[in-house]
């Protein structure tokens, strides 16, 4: 099985939408007030065996000129008898001044293999703001 969009599906869905990043919104505004972040950047889940993995970077506001940094992780299981449990993790990872995280999303994927960084979308994707 393959990384990407389900094929069975009746039609696409957009970016961020869907049940393993719902758990990952609901995680992130236990933390954060959502009108405090600045930028969500999407990578492109992964499905294998069962199961869906994936991993977003969140950027919250933090003074000035820096944003502080975390990492948004979830396992969903989209098959079998326990389909739809998941795992979720949120972890924050770095204070880092606004210029710099556009380079930074763009090595780590270089890094990881992608041949485009992960997708910027606003915290509207996830919440009324």
């Amino acid at each position: 099985m393959g990384a990407g969009p389900d094929p069975r599906a009746p039609f696409p869905i957009a970016p961020g939408r869907g049940p393993g990043w719902a758990k990952v919104a609901a995680a992130v505004q236990a933390e954060m007030p959502p009108a405090e972040i600045e930028a969500i950047y999407l990578f492109r889940p992964i499905k294998r065996e069962g199961r869906e993995w994936g991993t977003a970077v969140v950027t919250r506001k933090s003074g000035e000129d820096r944003l502080r940094v975390y990492t948004a992780k979830y396992m969903l299981i989209v098959r079998g008898k326990d389909r739809g449990q998941a795992k979720v993790e949120l972890t924050e990872v770095a204070l880092s001044p606004a210029e710099v995280l556009t380079q930074v999303m763009q090595a780590t994927a270089d890094r990881s293999g992608e041949s485009e960084p992960p997708m910027e979308v606003g915290p509207g994707t996830w919440y009324d703001v």
